[in-house]
């Protein structure tokens, strides 16, 4: 599903590296926790993830596709299987919850009867389907990030990237919405999450990529597999 290959990322030509000498793979439904200190790095690699930026070095292979010699209309094609969730959630203001959510079906042509069934019954779940018609000015931080979460995984993407989802959500809300996640993994959705939470880390139990100085390192998945059972069933 993805590849790092000496890969290295600086936002200024002549400044020093963000990211640097990155080597992991990701097998197509994995589900990872990005951890680190503040600074680490962690929303300049998740930014690398959803094609945001491309590396100042070394190469990056997503859905099979090398990035570095990908045309516009490729990095587009891709960008559609990807669902996000900033940390400045980054909903149209102009938009309702409503149509925040759908934009992704209506971008990839889905009918109007089922980006109606869909977008309702999502917002119903995450408890925001009183809140449709709301514009996000009008809403809550957790409220918006709620919105921003069901825009992300709305289209069941290939790969769903999310830089501290229940950072503004109470402990009920976040976990509810930690077991969406776990849903859209176990359909096959490949997962990175990154947080600070210890807490979400240890109830989960998936493995974790953890940036030190730029540079991450991968957990050996085996070491979950306990862990994850025993929170499955």
């Amino acid at each position: 599903m993805i590849r790092f290959k000496n890969v290295h990322f600086r936002y200024n030509p002549h400044g020093r590296d963000i990211l640097h000498d990155m080597n992991f793979t990701l097998k197509r439904g994995s589900y990872h926790f990005l951890t680190g200190p503040s600074g680490a790095g962690k929303t300049s690699l998740i930014n690398l993830l959803f094609l945001g930026n491309i590396p100042t070095q070394g190469k990056i292979t997503i859905f099979g596709q090398n990035i570095n010699k990908a045309s516009r209309k490729e990095m587009c094609t891709l960008r559609q299987n990807i669902g996000v969730v900033f940390q400045d959630f980054r909903l149209l203001p102009h938009l309702s919850a409503f149509d925040n959510v759908a934009l992704p079906l209506r971008i990839s042509g889905r009918p109007n009867n089922e980006i109606q069934s869909h977008v309702s019954e999502l917002l119903d779940w995450v408890g925001l389907g009183d809140q449709k018609n709301n514009r996000p000015e009008t809403l809550s931080g957790g409220q918006q990030q709620r919105v921003a979460i069901a825009r992300a995984i709305i289209a069941q993407p290939k790969l769903l990237l999310a830089d501290e989802p229940t950072g503004n959500l109470d402990d009920q809300i976040g976990f509810r919405l930690m077991g969406l996640f776990e849903q859209l993994n176990r359909m096959g959705t490949t997962i990175v999450i990154a947080t600070h939470n210890p807490n979400i880390i240890e109830q989960f139990g998936h493995p974790c990529l953890r940036l030190v100085d730029g540079s991450v390192k991968q957990d050996n998945p085996a070491l979950h597999i306990k862990k994850k059972i025993r929170h499955v069933f």
